[in-house]
């Protein structure tokens, strides 16, 4: 029996409101293509935000603050697509989804990018302003990821003031249904392939961190004027160790 795909979303929302009746929306839409669903509501998670250790570009390992962060990097590295989805506050993304994208990105991701070639989808909530700013933001930080990022034709912006507004924005809720039955098709062909080819790896990045390599990282050799060394090959002491994920 084949394994069922799964869509794991990340709800940034600080209440169970607008975006929660969105994500539910979406839940059924994945249902009856077949695909597991689970919400992860940040508001539940125990999160510390960044501290001031400030040590996050040199450190090779992990995080050190102890909280439910690690957790839910697991939970994203074995699902096959991911649905990022917060409401727009004070023109900019919610506070906890904030938190959680610094926290995780340059705590846990940025070692070896397990998120690559993983499905992605943004939805973000507004009353009227900064939607789209909030959509573009989530969707760079998937495409640092090395997301295979999914569109729905518009974005999949949805408008809602109070509660239960979002459920009557027909045009948002359709391109929502379109974001998840592309980012089902997107899964169901990468699985596809993965069976007939064999390969996991299906778009292999070159480098472990694309931080490497970069002139304003450069401290050794190269910034008296030596040779570089590969980009493509990590320095030994950036390779991540055996021990990198035994946090997670």
């Amino acid at each position: 029996m084949t394994t069922p795909l799964k869509i794991l979303a990340i709800n940034g929302s600080e209440r169970d409101g607008n975006t929660s009746d969105v994500l539910r929306h979406a839940a059924a839409v994945a249902a009856a293509r077949g695909v597991e669903w689970e919400t992860i509501d940040l508001r539940d998670i125990r999160m510390s935000r960044c501290g001031p250790c400030g040590d996050c570009n040199d450190r090779p390992v992990p995080c050190a603050l102890e909280d439910g962060v690690p957790g839910v990097i697991r939970k994203m590295v074995a699902a096959d697509g991911i649905v990022f989805a917060a409401p727009v506050h004070g023109f900019g993304t919610a506070s906890l989804m904030q938190t959680f994208i610094e926290r995780a990105g340059v705590g846990y991701l940025r070692f070896d990018r397990p998120l690559s070639n993983k499905v992605a989808g943004v939805i973000s909530l507004a009353r009227r302003y900064s939607a789209g700013e909030v959509w573009a933001q989530l969707t760079v930080n998937a495409l640092l990821n090395r997301m295979i990022v999914v569109g729905s034709g518009f974005p999949a912006t949805v408008h809602a003031l109070h509660r239960g507004d979002a459920l009557k924005d027909d045009e948002g809720l359709t391109n929502v249904r379109r974001l998840i039955d592309r980012m089902t098709d997107m899964m169901e062909l990468l699985d596809e392939h993965r069976s007939l080819t064999g390969r996991d790896n299906l778009l292999a990045a070159r480098e472990v961190n694309e931080r490497i390599g970069l002139a304003l990282n450069e401290t050794g050799p190269s910034a008296a004027g030596e040779a570089a060394p590969d980009a493509a090959a990590p320095a030994a002491d950036e390779q991540p160790s055996d021990e990198l994920w035994a946090r997670l």
